[in-house]
């Protein structure tokens, strides 16, 4: 089993390729300063929505496309500026 540490980890090196961009995939969607980087994520969101269903529907490979869809939601949070702890709050006030 994987620690959850794993998700605040991957967080923190999404806002770090935001704030000290380096030639990776999160850095250069992240680059533009105008609407088209939000676009390009949220199209990427789109997209993994889309195999997340489809991979439901043939029970094939559901996994990795919620993992492919959770890490591009985190990679919009972080471009927005909210922080893990934000949603983590919420999930915790959801909980209750």
């Amino acid at each position: 089993m994987v620690n959850d540490k794993i998700i605040r980890e991957i967080y923190e090196t999404l806002e770090s390729r935001r704030d000290n961009p380096i030639d990776s995939y999160t850095s250069n969607i992240m680059k533009d300063t105008n609407k088209l980087a939000e676009d390009k994520i949220l199209e990427k969101i789109g997209e993994e929505t889309a195999e997340v269903i489809i991979a439901s529907k043939n029970n094939n490979d559901l996994v990795n496309e919620s993992a492919d869809l959770i890490f591009h939601t985190l990679l919009l949070l972080v471009y927005k500026g909210i922080s893990l702890d934000e949603l983590l709050d919420e999930f915790e006030k959801r909980h209750k």
